[in-house]
């Protein structure tokens, strides 16, 4: 089976780019499946229902996040009621959401996916190692196919994660850096791996935001608004060629996709 994953949806650039792509690539490279990160999709940071709902509209199956999740106050109560939506499971007990689920894919084969966050040179949470590992024990109960949302800065830590759950999850996939590594692979015991799927959204910018604010901030050291840039618009992520017998990724091939 054939899966989407989808690099950070950064504000109104990257909901079009999804708006004008997915069903493309769903048609061109008969996906199963779609999986994006849109902890950024509501004007460059956070969420809401409404754009949820754009999103879903334009073909994406799941919706992860990341450190940002929270930024619009809505998604308090929305998150608890949309279960296509995670929020990272290392998050303290009591918070909204959940941190991993288990889907249905077009052809009926039934996806786990997991969203963690990283701890280094982040927020300090609980363990992403020992609390994802949780989820994927829970999830391989239902099914061999299992993703892992790695939303994290250290590319040390994305890379052990992987090594980590190399043979017990299909892919581990990185998000939240905004640039997208050249690293993918297949572990030994058959995982698929990339320390980051990359940014669906504005490319003339600095990690989607207008070059002019974030070079101001930085020969300044004077806090500005960091608005989100609208030129270059691209699709960024990978797609996995996935065996639904054993769970084992049979290939990992990045894609980066302009929208004309």
């Amino acid at each position: 089976m054939k899966i989407l994953f989808i690099g950070d949806i950064v504000g109104s650039p990257g909901r079009q780019a999804v708006e004008g792509l997915v069903p493309e690539l769903k048609k061109e490279l008969g996906l199963d499946f779609v999986i994006a990160n849109a902890e950024n999709a509501a004007g460059g940071s956070g969420i809401t229902a409404k754009i949820a709902a754009e999103l879903f509209g334009f073909g994406i199956d799941v919706l992860t996040s990341g450190d940002h999740i929270w930024k619009k106050r809505e998604i308090f109560e929305f998150i608890e009621q949309e279960e296509r939506i995670l929020r990272p499971i290392n998050f303290p007990a009591g918070a909204p959401g959940r941190g991993f689920g288990l889907f249905k894919a077009k052809n009926g084969a039934r996806i786990g996916v997991v969203n963690v966050n990283g701890r280094v040179f982040m927020e300090a949470l609980e363990c992403p190692f020992k609390k994802t590992l949780e989820a994927v024990n829970a999830l391989s109960k239902e099914t061999n196919i299992i993703i892992v949302d790695i939303h994290a800065e250290a590319t040390s830590e994305k890379v052990a994660l992987g090594w980590y759950l190399d043979g017990k999850a299909c892919a581990i996939l990185g998000t939240h850096t905004h640039i997208q590594t050249a690293d993918e692979k297949i572990l030994p015991q058959g995982s698929a791996y990339l320390t980051d799927a990359g940014m669906t959204g504005p490319y003339d910018s600095v990690i989607g935001r207008r070059v002019e604010n974030v070079l101001e901030r930085f020969l300044s050291a004077i806090p500005i608004k960091f608005e989100v840039a609208c030129e270059n618009i691209q699709l960024h992520g990978a797609v996995l060629d996935v065996d639904e017998k054993t769970g084992k990724a049979r290939s990992i091939v990045r894609i980066q996709k302009k929208l004309s």
